[in-house]
């Protein structure tokens, strides 16, 4: 009797089985899944690409599968029963359940039954959980009309700001060098025919050749170019942090006070963002104690093994993460 938990991503998708008590069988990852930012194909075949590895890793096959869960955004949508039924036809087991991202990051940081969790990943959202379940959601609109502070909001400006010095708008700023070295685009060149700078021309048309989320993946230079003392840099990370802070403080409600769990790889690797979405709380309502998790795997094993009516203590919520961090 084993259990299947998938958490799906913006930029990668992972999977894991695990036993009745806790303990972790096999482990596997995949690509993008976000149907969101991608399409329900890309989703299904991350997800049974992960799935399937992570199956081969225990030795168990679907028909070993009690029930299972798929974290996923979009999951209360128009997606989710299409997603569903994609899933089912592909081989993965019956009893499967598809349940928001956001409730299983929240779920892999802590087992209280209420309390918060705010995620900056590619995208970004938080969510105010009450009795195990999302009552208020903020953001985590998509890259066109939100994620506000997320790693495709940073990128984005990046890419803009560079865009900006390079076309005599904005100021001198290493984001021009970092995000063409990265895009793989040279520096310097004659003007074309148009009056613009050839690397400005290149850029226009790299950029524009790419899914926005991919975007995502210049984020990281701008913390880089941050560290620097680079100015543009500088507030670009300060207007990220403010923004997430302002999409905590819509889902804050002053009579709940419980754990408050950071995700995605914004928050769980730029200390200083997180600090500065935290500390915007308004004072009372601030969380006892903040988590920041690594992904949404555990959360998607503790809702899977409810789902097949166990009970998940604190000593298999620990079992859990133990056995998960040696399959990584």
């Amino acid at each position: 009797m084993n259990y299947l938990a998938v958490d799906v991503g913006g930029t990668s998708t992972r999977a894991a089985v695990v036993a009745a008590d806790g303990n972790c069988l096999g482990y596997g990852t995949a690509g993008s899944g976000n149907p969101t930012s991608f399409d329900t194909i890309t989703a299904v075949t991350a997800i049974v690409a992960a799935t399937r590895t992570a199956l081969a890793a225990a030795a168990s096959t679907p028909a070993d599968i009690t029930s299972g869960v798929v974290g996923i955004a979009g999951a209360g949508g128009a997606t989710g029963p299409r997603l569903h039924r994609e899933l089912i036809s592909a081989g993965l087991p019956e009893p499967l359940t598809m349940e928001p991202d956001l409730l299983v990051a929240y779920h892999s940081g802590s087992l209280a039954p209420d309390g918060y969790v705010l995620v900056a990943g590619t995208g970004a959202a938080a969510v105010r959980i009450r009795d195990h379940q999302i009552e208020a959601t903020a953001d985590g609109l998509g890259w066109l009309l939100g994620d506000a502070g997320s790693g495709f909001w940073i990128g984005h400006r990046a890419v803009s700001a560079a865009a900006a010095t390079l076309d005599g708008r904005g100021q001198p700023t290493a984001l021009v060098d970092l995000v063409l070295s990265q895009l793989g685009i040279a520096t310097t060149g004659p003007v074309n025919d148009g009056g613009r700078p050839n690397a400005l021309q290149q850029l226009v048309h790299v950029v524009y050749g790419l899914r926005p989320v991919e975007l995502a993946r210049l984020a990281p230079l701008v913390f880089e170019a941050a560290e620097g003392n680079d100015e543009v840099a500088g507030r670009i990370v300060a207007r990220a942090g403010d923004a997430l802070a302002t999409t905590l403080g819509a889902v804050v409600d002053p009579r709940l006070v419980g754990p408050l769990v950071l995700g995605g790889s914004i928050l769980a690797h730029q200390p200083s963002v997180a600090r500065q979405a935290i500390v915007a709380l308004p004072r009372g309502t601030a969380a006892p104690s903040v988590v920041t998790v690594a992904d949404g795997v555990a959360g998607a094993i503790v809702l899977a093994l409810r789902h097949g009516d166990k009970v998940v203590d604190e000593s298999v919520f620990a079992r859990i993460h133990t056995s998960l961090a040696t399959l990584r």
